[in-house]
């Protein structure tokens, strides 16, 4: 598609949506400062059913084309050798590049820089080839718990899933907002569907980096205005490929980099969106636990919303 703005106006809404200094010299938190303890009981009081959902994927060990570094699954022992064991049991070893287009995963602040500088000003040197200084994954062994908001964007459009270069504008999250009965508020974590994990099941595996669903780069001012707290898709959150020269993800650079909101990729939003819609009820408690991965740049997560 066609970019809405020029790359002097997107680095303009850039420097509009900076949280840099908002919360202190020192804050390595970003948005998840707008989750306070009032949200998180409040989120939790509103559950109901207690139904729960996961929105993960399977860690995927198998090579396809948006499959670029599979997971890795061996078996140390397995229950064949375990039978001839003193102690009978069997292991196994995983090995996880969490980033990517397939594994669910957070990325931390530390993730994308901004001409040289990541999330409130630090130094892209305070990452080193021994992790990240600052702005880390495991800053968030506490957790994220808060009210979740699904705004399925297939649904408003009727369609089952959109195609490879559909565009989310702010007014189809507006759009989303009114069909759902729901308001996105101060704190919450917001999850975008497009339908990708439906897509893949029914249509198999494709490049995203050729073409993808995702945001355009104008729905930053929006995030920025609601004072959103994390942004989650089944995509990248891009819209792929970028129309923008200055930047091949412009959602990833304005949320991560200059507002400081983490960001949940390749999420599996299809149950949800059922649960969703059967129950008439878009918003949640949101619960989701990084890895205590030391200095990490992200960490595969499993996303549970509870009814």
């Amino acid at each position: 598609m066609k970019p809405t703005m020029s790359d002097s106006q997107l680095e303009a809404l850039l420097e509009r949506v900076c949280n840099w200094g908002r919360w202190g010299a020192d804050d390595e938190r970003g948005t998840l400062n707008f989750i306070t303890d009032s949200i998180r009981t409040g989120a939790v009081k509103s559950v109901e059913s207690g139904r729960s959902v996961s929105l993960s994927l399977p860690l995927d060990t198998t090579p396809a084309p948006d499959n670029f570094e599979p997971v890795v699954h061996l078996m140390h022992q397995t229950g064949h050798d375990g039978k001839r064991d003193a102690f009978p049991h069997c292991t196994d070893f995983f090995t996880i590049s969490p980033h990517g287009h397939v594994n669910t995963h957070l990325d931390a602040l530390c993730h994308i820089f901004w001409r040289g500088k990541m999330y409130n000003g630090f130094d892209a040197d305070e990452v080193t080839s021994h992790g990240a200084n600052r702005c880390a994954i495991d800053l968030l062994r506490g957790g994220i718990i808060g009210r979740g908001v699904l705004l399925d964007i297939p649904r408003i459009r009727g369609v089952r899933w959109l195609e490879n270069d559909d565009a989310i504008m702010p007014a189809d999250l507006e759009a989303a907002q009114r069909d759902h009965r729901v308001e996105v508020e101060e704190g919450d974590i917001v999850l975008v569907r497009t339908g990708r994990a439906l897509k893949r099941r029914v249509k198999g595996a494709w490049n995203v980096r050729e073409g993808c669903a995702g945001l355009e780069a104008s729905c930053l001012g929006w995030l920025y205005d609601r004072r959103v707290a994390v942004l989650g898709g089944d995509g990248h959150n891009d819209l792929a490929p970028s129309p923008y020269k200055l930047s091949m993800a412009p959602i990833h650079l304005g949320a991560i980099a200059m507002m400081g909101i983490h960001l949940i990729d390749n999420a599996d939003l299809e149950e949800l969106a059922e649960t969703c819609h059967h129950t008439g009820r878009y918003h949640f408690l949101f619960m989701i636990a990084p890895l205590v991965l030391q200095r990490g740049t992200a960490s595969p997560v499993n996303p549970i919303a509870i009814f």
